[in-house]
């Protein structure tokens, strides 16, 4: 039986996302765990800012959601927040979330490359087989049939451009007189560069732990590199904005270092947006003075409307998802034969908007 279960940010708090979160280099080591752990016989985990999922094949069906919560850094009650699909819903999931329909920005495109990467990361590592490669591929399939035939697509955008769409409201305009410090040279950093860059800036710092990483996506753009961990600080005290999105499993900016740069720039406001799963910066921050923190769950409220823009689309993207979940569904149950070459109503994540606000307190 194929399964999806997971977390994702309609069903829970960047807070308890985070507990769960699974960095790149961990992916495989944590995902063969997990597969042994469970008995399962298939296995690929995603680990997005805005997902934890684990789609596999099992016997049985029985204890997922208590092994989604054994990715926990510490004990915690999982269960109000978890989904499980299954079968042809569990088809219906992923095909959704591929195409960006269960997205926090509908339609985005950054998603499928994500999925992309854990397929192929689990597809590498031996940890699927004829039923999770059907799937998956189906999915692409799926991803290109909807990028071809609909228009759910049209003005959507990426975290990293929601993360600079929030900075224009906050300056009223574009950047032309602002720094801009990026934290992190990963695909997020870089994705936000490549939006503010649109929009013209005064000045551009990239921040890595890696100086070489930094000194490559600065060149990129015209701006100046600082290895973190020695300049860090001392850089954030020229930015106005800065983005943080580094895959450090703890904060790496708190309230002393915070307060800190503030004393060294008076009357300055300093606007903070913090797109890292798990967080890079101490929620306390927010307390310090002139200092002005967003998160994960500020970002899900800014899209909110582009959503509905876009819902509009939704009808035939769900009549490709059906055609192909049925498509897929007589294949799998059908003799066992080849994969499929690579190449309708998404069943969306139940949602628990009462327990969320309980957890965030």
């Amino acid at each position: 039986m194929i399964f999806a279960a997971g977390i994702s940010f309609k069903t829970a708090p960047v807070a308890l996302r985070e507990q769960l979160a699974v960095t790149p280099s961990r992916l495989v080591e944590t995902a063969t765990r997990l597969k042994q752990q469970g008995g399962l016989s298939e296995l690929a985990l995603v680990s997005t800012c805005n997902r934890v999922e684990m789609y596999g094949v099992s016997e049985h069906g029985e204890g997922l959601v208590e092994l989604l919560a054994s990715l926990a850094r510490t004990p915690v009650d999982v269960a109000p927040y978890a989904y499980v699909h299954t079968g042809e819903d569990a088809a219906r999931h992923l095909f959704a979330v591929a195409s960006g329909l269960d997205s926090m920005v509908l339609g985005e495109t950054e998603i499928t490359g994500q999925i992309k990467t854990a397929y192929e990361t689990a597809l590498a590592a031996k940890l699927t087989g004829r039923v999770l490669n059907g799937a998956f591929q189906r999915a692409f399939q799926v991803v290109k049939a909807i990028r071809t035939h609909t228009q759910i697509g049209r003005g959507a955008t990426s975290v990293g451009s929601v993360a600079v769409q929030l900075a224009e409201r906050i300056f009223g305009g574009g950047f032309q007189d602002k720094t801009v410090m990026i934290i992190g040279a990963g695909k997020m950093g870089a994705a936000c560069l490549r939006h503010i860059a649109k929009n013209g800036v005064k000045s551009i710092i990239v921040a890595n732990r890696s100086l070489a990483h930094a000194e490559e996506l600065a060149r990129e753009f015209g701006g100046r590199a600082v290895n973190y961990m020695d300049d860090g600080l001392a850089a954030m005290v020229a930015a106005d904005i800065v983005v943080s999105s580094t895959g450090c499993p703890e904060t790496i900016l708190d309230r002393e270092d915070v307060e800190a740069v503030m004393r060294q720039r008076p009357n300055r406001p300093l606007f903070l947006i913090d797109i890292a799963v798990p967080r890079d910066v101490d929620p306390a921050v927010q307390r310090v003075e002139n200092v002005f923190l967003y998160d994960m769950d500020d970002l899900e409220k800014l899209v909110a409307a582009n959503v509905r823009m876009r819902e509009q689309e939704m009808a035939p993207c769900r009549d490709i998802i059906e055609k192909h979940t049925a498509e897929l569904m007589a294949k799998l149950n059908g003799p066992p034969g080849k994969p499929e070459a690579p190449g309708p109503q998404p069943q969306t994540s139940w949602d628990f908007p009462g327990r969320i606000q309980e957890y965030a307190h």
